[in-house]
């Protein structure tokens, strides 16, 4: 009786102590001020959103979209990312085993001897297994039989932890759409940087036709004494000096060509276009809808809401390390030390069922540091969240302001272009009548084709924005 009193005593306190360690678990509040996004962007109220096209119905070249194709099937970024998503698969499946039951079958055999002076080897020097023959002194050993284990998930812990890798898996697809919609537009602001540079190096060609007509005025100028072999020279170098830039543009093209095939996935070649329809180009309108749409098209976003989900899960997983844990094992086989009666049942059958309830006690350290990293990988999480969203809605209200910046540069520099091309034509038929100074025709001709090169760059800023203003609104990943 008295050793009944003792146990039960000494499995109250158990029980208490473990239950005091599960009420003793340390709590970190989460520092979040729940910001709102704001309602509209400069007080548009539109909800139509561009970035909801689809990237094939938005870029409608051909050439530039079946680069884009391309991309989505052979680009290695998009490949290393479709397997970091079977990796975070494989690690659901992985959790999703760890609150299932575990049995393994399998057997072995083996030898013992046991020590006379035992209370084991007492009794088997005593046994007889048949009469008049016993228990031999070297035993050997023999089983077969399954064997099975399994954590009892009572405070969810397991079931928490494959929530977290689901969490996981998803915001690693929504790195992948992210992934994708840097790509198309990185593709296309290349593609129309080619367009620009093929563009200028046409300007550059053409342009060289007019000052070699200049400069074969000017000669003729020069021998009939109306000019100085300073005219000649200074035309000679102004010629040699435009023809040299032919080379950048080139090699630019060279290298803007080589970027859109490493983003392609293939090795270098000549890149399909269609230069002329350039100057015919026209911008998209660009419709923002409210900044609150960006939280379901931006794929980013919704990264850091999952990557967000996950690290709440994670905590709920620390916290439950502090609770105790309920495991239950079992076998059940056949068992003999010869191998000549392990299939002797009913004799030879054994079988075994325990549980056991254990948790931490004295040392915690460990737990509760654990605890606090997934506690400050929360807190990190609703920060990142916070700055993603922030972020975005910044990227649009820039792009935005710039669309209309460009708008208007782009209207001011073409009328600059349309004045000067003027005053080249008056220029030359002034100097031929000796009416105006070489260096007059000279410079007229410079500013001219520093006008167009900056024309052709405007535009191209344009188009920019409107591929960066469909990227930041979450465009070019469905």
């Amino acid at each position: 009786m008295t050793n009944k009193r003792i146990a039960y005593w000494v499995g109250s306190v158990l029980v208490l102590s473990l239950l005091n360690s599960a009420c003793s678990i340390p709590r970190i509040a989460l520092r979040s001020e729940n910001k709102s996004v704001p309602a509209s962007y400069a007080g548009s109220q539109d909800t139509t959103n561009t970035g909801q096209i689809n990237a094939r119905d938005y870029f409608t070249d051909p050439y530039l979209y079946a680069l884009i194709d391309t991309a989505l099937y052979n680009n290695q970024e998009l490949n290393i990312t479709k397997q970091e998503i079977q990796i975070a698969n494989n690690e659901i499946l992985a959790r999703q085993g760890a609150y299932m039951p575990t049995v393994n079958v399998g057997g072995g055999a083996g030898v013992e001897k046991v020590s006379r002076y035992t209370s084991k080897g007492a009794a088997d020097e005593i046994t007889d297994i048949k009469p008049g023959l016993q228990t031999p002194a070297v035993l050997p050993n023999a089983y077969l039989g399954a064997f099975a284990s399994w954590e009892v998930d009572i405070w969810h812990k397991l079931r928490n932890a494959r929530k977290s890798a689901v969490a996981t898996y998803l915001g690693s697809i929504e790195g992948r759409n992210f992934t994708v919609t840097n790509i198309v537009s990185e593709i296309a602001n290349n593609y129309y940087e080619l367009l620009t540079l093929d563009t200028q190096l046409d300007i550059i060609q053409r342009n060289l036709v007019i000052l070699n007509n200049a400069l074969s005025i000017v000669r003729q100028e020069k021998e009939a004494a109306k000019v100085t072999e300073l005219a000649v020279r200074r035309f000679e170098a102004e010629v040699l000096k435009t023809k040299s830039l032919q080379y950048d543009i080139q090699q630019n093209i060279v290298e803007k060509e080589n970027r859109i095939n490493f983003l392609v996935g293939r090795f270098p070649q000549r890149v399909q276009r269609d230069s002329q329809i350039f100057n015919n180009l026209v911008p998209n309108t660009m419709l923002a809808g409210v900044p609150s749409q960006l939280l379901v098209n931006r794929p980013d976003i919704r990264q850091a809401e999952r990557n967000l989900e996950a690290a709440n899960l994670d905590v709920g997983v620390a916290r439950a390390n502090f609770l105790p844990s309920l495991n239950i094992t079992g076998s059940v086989g056949l068992m003999a030390f010869n191998p000549i009666y392990l299939f002797n049942a009913p004799q030879s059958l054994m079988a075994s069922l325990l549980g056991d309830l254990t948790g931490p006690w004295i040392n915690r350290r460990g737990i509760t540091a654990l605890y606090r990293t997934a506690s400050a990988r929360q807190i990190q999480a609703v920060y990142n969240y916070e700055r993603t969203v922030l972020n975005a809605h910044i990227e649009v209200a820039n792009q935005l302001a710039y669309i209309n910046n460009m708008a208007g540069k782009y209207t001011t520099k073409s009328s600059q272009v349309d004045a000067l091309v003027q005053s080249t034509s008056i220029s030359l038929k002034l100097f031929a009548s000796a009416r105006a100074d070489y260096m007059e025709v000279l410079l007229t001709q410079r500013d001219v084709l520093e006008a167009r090169m900056e024309l052709a760059e405007t535009k191209m800023r344009q188009l920019h924005a409107t591929v960066n203003t469909y990227r930041a609104l979450g465009g070019g990943w469905r």
